[in-house]
């Protein structure tokens, strides 16, 4: 299994807050699927990160 599941608003929430922080934070784009993996394990608690999810956050 690929961590917790996570609803359609929480996903929205995710992808917004891991753009804005991209963009004020200046992360470069080679970390961003790591970043976004540990928000996503930090908001979840799982340790496991779908990976559809993942790609779906970091697309631009």
């Amino acid at each position: 299994m690929s961590g917790a599941k996570v609803s359609a608003f929480d996903r929205e929430i995710l992808r917004s807050a891991f753009h804005k922080s991209v963009h004020e934070d200046g992360i470069p784009e080679a970390r961003w699927r790591e970043y976004a993996a540990q928000l996503v394990r930090d908001f979840t608690g799982a340790k496991a990160v779908d990976p559809d999810l993942l790609e779906w956050i970091v697309r631009k």
